[in-house]
């Protein structure tokens, strides 16, 4: 298994404020980007643990932003996973400057898993066993 997300995405001036700097709340995006990266690398699409019953939503985010990425620049993003609990995964997550290396962002995400009526339930044992194994 891979273990790491990471894609690179280029900034288009949508992604920026009035000043050509990334809008503060765009990096959630490119967050939950590189967290759909791990888990299809690891070969578990979104859509594939949606039809076994694994929902999941932000439980926590705690972000640290560090220097900004700006209109016309490609950032590298990446996630790895830190933690697996009964029903909660905690990624790392970082955003660098791909020509720079510049750490930008650097984030701790929790993810919950929920049932179909959005209440918190235990991951499922094998997929529990699968997230384990890629713990980095």
């Amino acid at each position: 298994m891979l273990k790491k997300g990471i894609m690179d995405i280029r900034i288009y001036y949508h992604d920026t404020d009035a000043g050509g700097v990334v809008y503060y709340g765009t990096y959630l995006q490119y967050l939950e980007e590189a967290r759909t990266e791990f888990l299809e690398k690891n070969h578990l699409s979104v859509e594939s643990l949606r039809e076994r019953g694994f929902l999941y939503a932000v439980r926590k985010c705690d972000i640290t932003y560090r220097a900004p990425a700006r209109y016309a620049d490609t950032i590298t993003c990446g996630a790895t996973l830190k933690k697996v609990t009964a029903a909660q995964l905690v990624f790392h997550q970082t955003i660098t400057h791909q020509t720079t290396g510049q750490l930008l962002v650097e984030a701790e995400v929790t993810i919950v898993s929920l049932t179909n009526d959005f209440k918190p339930t235990a991951i499922p044992e094998d997929l529990h066993q699968k997230f384990s194994g890629l713990i980095e």
